[in-house]
């Protein structure tokens, strides 16, 4: 499982190396890389095993909206493999939708980790700290025990 978060930087060619916390749980998949795509305004990336468990579920859903999402989500995924640096090369098309130069943050969610421009990121988690503010919200995280 992905956890924790941390800041780098992006290479001018798109290349980011993975954090040895990260790269951990992508050696132990049966292939060496990540899947990426765009939501959210940052991009996610899944170990091949938990990808195809994506797929399967984006699958099942048969709305109008699900097919769209489907073509948005899969046609802009890619697959990355780690080289010998341990670096994945994101693509342009990738790097220029979530708004990645220089700086950047990668930040575990459990089944993937996502990939934010460090600004980008900086402002949500501002916004989240306001979020966290709100009355239901406490309560809601109060009903899991945290």
């Amino acid at each position: 499982m992905f956890r924790s978060s941390s800041f780098h930087t992006i290479d001018s060619k798109g290349r980011v190396i993975i954090p040895s916390r990260f790269r951990n749980i992508l050696k132990a998949d049966k292939f060496y890389g990540v899947m990426v795509s765009n939501k959210d305004g940052c991009l996610y990336a899944y170990a091949f095993s938990e990808w195809e468990k994506v797929e399967n579920r984006i699958l099942s859903a048969k709305s109008s909206a699900m097919v769209n999402f489907r073509r948005f989500f899969l046609g802009n995924s890619c697959e990355c493999r780690c080289d010998k640096q341990d670096r994945i090369l994101i693509p342009k098309n990738l790097r220029d939708y979530a708004g990645l130069e220089k700086e950047i943050a990668l930040v575990g969610n459990l089944d993937r980790f996502e990939i934010w421009s460090r600004d980008q990121w900086e402002k949500i988690n501002k916004q989240m700290e306001q979020e966290l503010q709100r009355e239901e919200v406490r309560e809601e995280i109060a009903s899991l025990g945290l």
